[in-house]
This record gives structure tokens, sequence and C-alpha cells, in this order.
């Protein structure tokens, strides 16, 4: 298993459930030694992240080392979630990377995404093995 400094685990906020489960098997086919938590929605990936609600006081709560952000989902978005996400403590956020993985094709959605200092990347689903590992090559240092 490779292992990467402060890459724990990943958070997966999709309302496609078909998603985030092909997701979850890519990462796991890495072979990169991580947790995996899927969200379907803005209001459980905000709870994830700040422990409360259904995660106040679980064990299964971790800080991400990266978050794969949908954009087009029911009720709040990915915009959405960014809006939230600026707002909480700097310990409750991802400790390196954001990234918009996305089905969307408006050039206005990536470059809303370039002006954000906390979007690291802007892709385009699905989520690949490789493109997982270049971005775990690129932000994380690889430990063993």
């Amino acid at each position: 298993m490779t292992k990467f400094k402060n890459l724990n685990g990943i958070l997966l906020v999709d309302d496609d459930l078909a998603i985030n489960f092909i997701h979850t098997r890519v990462i796991q086919k890495t072979d990169i030694n991580v947790a995996v938590k899927a969200v379907t929605n803005v209001e459980a990936a905000i709870e994830f992240l700040t422990g409360k609600g259904q995660y106040e006081n679980s064990p299964d709560t971790f800080r991400p080392g990266i978050i794969f952000l949908d954009i087009n989902m029911p009720g709040l978005t990915g915009w959405d979630f960014m809006e939230e996400y600026h707002k909480i403590d700097e310990h409750q956020k991802a400790q390196v990377v954001v990234v918009m993985l996305t089905t969307s094709l408006n050039p206005a959605d990536e470059e809303r995404a370039k002006k954000d200092e906390l979007i690291s990347t802007f892709l385009h689903k699905p989520l690949r093995p490789e493109t997982l590992m270049e971005l775990a090559a690129k932000y994380f240092e690889e430990i063993g």
C-alpha cells in the first residue's frame, strides 16, 4: 500500500450513488492507503467536516486530505458547498486539496473554480486511478 503524508482520507461529495461507488472502487484500485467517505449532499459533507449532526462524536470521521466535489446536485450545489466551506474553521477543512470533479462542460464553471483559492483543480468525471495518483504525488509527500 502506498502512503502519503497528510492523506489519510478522501471525501466524495456527489448526489449520484453509482458514481460514489465507482469512485470509491477507483480509489481502492490505486492501492493508496486512505479511508473513503462518500456523501450525497452538501449538508452531509459540511456535517462530516465539522463533526456535527449525524457525525457528532462519531469515531468514523477523519480530516480528508482530498475532497472530490460535484457541482450539479439537487438542492445545494458544489458552489453552495464552497460558500459554506469558506466559513468553517481551518482545522475542519481538507488538509490540502479540494477538487471539482464534474460533468459540467460550462466554461464559466471552470473559470469560477480557478478564481476560488481553495479549489486546487477542476476535473471531468470519471475519476481515474492515474489521475488520483498524479494528484497525490503533486500535493502530498509519499512516505511508503
